[in-house]
């Protein structure tokens, strides 16, 4: 059973096995719709995600813009409402009284979900069709790829006077160094060709080919074994904040399961008989 959707965000699952979520205001270059509430923009991202990790036929996870940007956060030039159907702005916060209450807000509703991109079991991809801003960024680093083009630009909220939210002061000094990342934090703005130089972007295409390379990516996905893919990503994001003597506890663990799983001994049998495997994720 799918989510519930709503119309400023898309839910596309293909028979191919790629899920394709689509911020969907184009007219407002996808800023956001309400921070914590049940059908903001954010919470539903991660609850789509969360329906494609447990549909079986879902093997990769795109996130993506529909129009000219990616995600354009939130509109820092619209009045505050109480409800999912108005604008979201960082000005949103400031009902929230005194520092605990509005540093509260900015957990609950921002970041807290963000994290939820992070959790999601199999390959996330944000395809990064134009400018990814303060939220839209943060949700762009929690995916495990960057797909981008010559309109890609990652900005930060800092002419509003607001810090990177935790997708970007995590990832950052960990993808592309402290020297970098303070930088970025300095100056709030990176192009593409800066942001791929910097191994933010792991592929930069131009926009006419954005969707045919990850698509072309997700069919490599698609042709590998689940259940590796699976753990790979969990050790491997569990070792960020790891050393490397848990890391090799957590590989040798892994890699005993994953010896006598069904489809590695599919994958054994494919190699042998030079064929694509047929996999299940068991």
């Amino acid at each position: 059973m799918g989510p519930r959707l709503v119309d400023h965000l898309l839910y596309e699952p293909e028979d191919s096995g790629i899920l394709w979520i689509r911020f969907n205001r184009p007219e407002r270059l996808n800023a956001l719709v309400g921070t914590a509430e049940e059908n903001s923009t954010v919470a539903k991202v991660g609850e789509y995600m969360r329906a494609g990790d447990d549909d079986p036929g879902i093997r990769v996870i795109v996130l993506t813009g529909v129009g000219r940007a990616f995600c354009a956060g939130a509109n820092l030039a619209s009045k505050a409402t109480p409800d999912v159907t108005g604008e979201n702005f960082i000005g949103n916060r400031a009902p929230h009284e005194g520092p605990d209450g509005a540093r509260q807000h900015f957990y609950h509703g921002f970041t807290a979900l963000h994290r939820d991109i992070s959790l999601i079991r199999k390959p996330t991809i944000a395809m990064i069709n134009g400018p990814a801003v303060g939220s839209g960024m943060d949700m762009a680093l929690h995916c495990d790829i960057r797909v981008g083009c010559e309109k890609t630009r990652f900005i930060a909220y800092h002419n509003a006077g607001q810090i990177i939210e935790n997708g970007g002061s995590y990832y950052l000094p960990k993808m592309v160094g402290l020297g970098r990342a303070l930088e970025f934090a300095y100056t709030g703005e990176l192009d593409a060709e800066r942001a791929y130089a910097w191994g933010i972007l792991n592929h930069l295409v131009p926009s006419e080919n954005l969707e045919a390379t990850t698509r072309e990516l997700c069919d490599k996905i698609i042709a590998r074994p689940p259940l590796v893919q699976w753990v790979s990503k969990r050790v491997m994001r569990a070792a960020l904040d790891s050393t490397l003597e848990t890391t090799m506890v957590l590989t040798s663990n892994a890699g005993g399961i994953l010896q006598n799983s069904e489809d590695a001994k599919e994958a054994r049998r494919a190699f042998v008989e030079k064929r694509k495997g047929r996999f299940r994720g068991e």
